[in-house]
């Protein structure tokens, strides 16, 4: 059998979340956005960078209705979670000018979860010959961007809606 390692994810397996067991409700209490990667707050959503992402620009669109299926989650955050989908894809073809983009949800832990507790969709700013979402392959991401530099760009990106 072979094995594929991913020595970066161990950061992500181990981390503690204070207060709530959710890392998304730990990241929707925050005071601090920058440090948290929000870009935006709306009424029913936040948007969130991805700490762990798999491209520059890897979005999360989160409801701060902590909910599992969405089935659960009200109608006006599902409404306003695809209104944000949507800002959040015109933002990233305004500051990255990618190729595509990939939007997305993995709902149940067979599913791919890795946060099966809390609903959220991401949405991934894609370009030609990027690295795809099996970052495994020669244990290798490229990230030509800091993530700082990421949440200044988009969060600069959504103010200005």
């Amino acid at each position: 059998m072979d094995h594929l390692w991913t020595p970066w994810r161990y950061q992500y397996v181990t981390a503690s979340h204070s207060g709530s067991a959710c890392v998304f409700c730990d990241l929707a209490a925050s005071k601090d956005d920058a440090e948290a990667l929000i870009v935006h707050r709306a009424k029913f959503n936040f948007v969130v960078l991805n700490r762990f992402p798999y491209s520059s620009g890897h979005l999360m669109i989160v409801p701060y209705q902590h909910v599992d299926l969405l089935e659960k989650a009200t109608d006006d955050t599902l409404q306003e979670m695809m209104s944000l989908a949507r800002n959040s894809q015109r933002h990233l073809r305004e500051v990255y000018k990618p190729g595509g983009f990939n939007l997305g949800m993995n709902l149940g832990e067979c599913a791919g979860a890795g946060i099966a507790g809390h609903i959220h969709m991401h949405v991934l700013p894609r370009w030609s010959g990027d690295t795809s979402f099996i970052t495994t392959v020669s244990e290798t991401r490229i990230l030509p961007e800091d993530l700082g530099v990421s949440w200044r760009k988009l969060s600069d990106a959504f103010r200005q809606e």
